[in-house]
Order: structure tokens, then sequence, then C-alpha cells
């Protein structure tokens, strides 16, 4: 997954840590799948262009991000040491997709490291296949600090929540937006779209955005007083983290990787299938203070730069032929 000319919110936080590694020195070469369009033909284009690159540019890593279809193809596309990061839906797929278990399997077993964005996929990797323990480490995808930045809050009008996300059963946006309908005042913006937008459309206070460039959430963080995430599963959280560097208190699912950075004081953690208490964490959330500067410093270690160091010494040791 990464940016492209029809496609610019596709991977977005992968970019961010290629960009991060560039900075620090690094040079890199790209084998991406940078639009949603083409079927299954276009993992073996990504197989085909893994190779081709892998050939011309004679890497130190290959450094892959999800463990299939896009680590499989890093896998075969070169004998340089391997480090592949799992970001959700590639654990998700283990043992719910047939062929799915032996890929893995097979690049797990090859990868020198395989970094998880959070602790607690890194905990279902290793339950679902236990020859990833001893060589996972955790590496969220970060936020980038200086384009999040702090922002003053939207002036009066009520409570403007923001949900940035796809339009999809496991986003939760159905019962998201009947807990905001029982409200008494305020706004619900959803910034993504999918296959629930029908039945999204025409509701109350209910505004639908549609599909956002990534360079346009900013703005659409700053037009909030809230940002909302309370999917049924989610295993980081990036939008909750984009939105707490910018000072914005939020409701985050607490299935997954959210606990493990939304503290107290920067918003409220809520059961995804309880709507009255979705109820009520909307309402918590928007007596939190906005902006709300506790957010922002349970962001900062997140900061993407620093991740990006992380990232680093785990190539780096990777190249050097030594396991995690």
């Amino acid at each position: 997954m990464y940016p492209g000319p029809d496609d610019p919110d596709l991977g977005t936080f992968v970019a961010q840590v290629e960009r991060a590694l560039a900075e620090r020195g690094h040079d890199v070469e790209r084998a991406v799948l940078d639009r949603r369009a083409g079927g299954k033909r276009r993992y073996l284009d990504l197989a085909r262009d893994a190779r081709g690159a892998a050939r011309r540019f004679r890497p130190d890593v290959v450094y892959a991000h999800f463990l299939v279809p896009a680590g499989l193809a890093a896998a075969l596309a070169s004998r340089t040491p391997l480090v592949v990061t799992a970001h959700g839906r590639d654990v998700r797929n283990i043992g719910a997709v047939p062929g799915v278990a032996a890929a893995t399997r097979f690049v797990v077993g090859r990868a020198s490291t395989v970094v998880c964005v959070s602790d607690y996929l890194r905990r279902e990797l290793e339950l679902k296949l236990p020859a990833a323990r001893g060589k996972t480490e955790v590496v969220s995808s970060g936020v980038d600090l200086e384009r999040f930045a702090a922002a003053p809050a939207p002036n009066g009008g009520g409570p403007a929540f923001l949900c940035v996300g796809s339009l999809t059963p496991r986003k939760n946006v159905l019962r998201l937006a009947r807990a905001f309908e029982r409200l008494d005042d305020g706004t619900l913006t959803f910034a993504g779209d999918g296959p629930l937008r029908a039945e999204l459309e025409g509701r109350d206070r209910i505004r639908l955005l549609g599909r956002v460039r990534h360079d346009e959430i900013p703005a659409a963080i700053a037009a909030s007083t809230v940002v909302t995430q309370p999917s049924l599963i989610e295993p980081l959280g990036q939008a909750l983290l984009e939105a707490m560097a910018s000072e914005r208190s939020v409701v985050a699912t607490r299935i997954g990787g959210p606990p493990e950075f939304v503290t107290p004081e920067a918003g409220i953690l809520v059961d995804p299938a309880d709507e009255e208490a979705l109820v009520d964490a909307l309402r918590a959330a928007a007596a939190l203070p906005s902006p709300n500067p506790a957010a922002r410093a349970a962001a900062r270690p997140h900061d993407v730069r620093r991740q990006a160091e992380r990232v680093e010494e785990i190539l780096r040791r990777a190249a050097r032929g030594r396991r995690a």
C-alpha cells in the first residue's frame, strides 16, 4: 500500500515511515501497489516489480509492509535479509483465508524480524503463529508531529465529532451514528467512504465528506473537537494518533491497540458493541479540554521520526545477519 495518483490516501502510514528513513540518509527503492483497482493480478505485478527492483538495486535489506501478499513477494524477490511489518488485516487473514497461514509461516520463517504495530497485534500473531515468537518487535506506524500540529478548537456550535475511516461494519459507523443521534446537540462528520454510505445519508446533523486526501485530514481534524474511532477492532488506530497530535480528545475502541496509547486525560475507551456506553463516551469526550494538550503529550512517544530510528536499528541488525 502506497499513495498513488488515483488513491492518494492509500498506505500513507507506510509512506511516512519511508520518508523518515530517507531523511535519515538511507537509500530507498520502492516496489509498491499505489492503486486499489486491479484485483488480484496486481499482487503478481508487485511480485514482478519487487524481483526487478531487488536485481537492479541490490539492497542490503528488504523491508516489506503486510505479511501476505507483500511479505511473500519480498521473500521471493531476493535472498537479502528480510524485515516485514504486520499491520492487522494480514494477521486476521491467518486461518480465515485459505493458504494464507502457510504463506505467512513461510514469510515469518524467512524474516529476520517481524514488526507489529501494536502489542495487541504481536500477541495475536504469536497466538496464531507460534513460530513468530522470539522474532517480533512492536513499533507503531507513528504520527508526524510536525504535520499534525496543535490546532485551536473551532468556535461555538456544540461538539463537533469526526470519524476518519472507511464506512464499513468493522469501523462500527452505524452504531456510532445511532449513539450520536441520542445527543442533544453537535455534529458528526464522516471522512471516508464505503458500502455503508447509503445507510448514513440523510441523517440530521450528520455530514459525509466521502474519501478525503490525507493532506486534507489535518484541516478536518482542526475543524473538530472530538475524533471518534469506536471500531469493532483496531490493530493500532492511526487516525486517533493523528487527532491526539493535533490536541484533540478521542473516543476509541478498547479492543486492539488504542488502550496502549489513549490515556484517560486524552480520551475515552469504550466497548464498541455497547451503544449505551458509546453515548456516554461521546458526552465524556466532549467535556474534555479542547484543545487538549494531554492528548498531544500521549501521542508524542509515537513521533514518526522516533519510530523510524527504531525501524532503522532493526533494519541495520537484519543487514548484519542477526535476528531479533
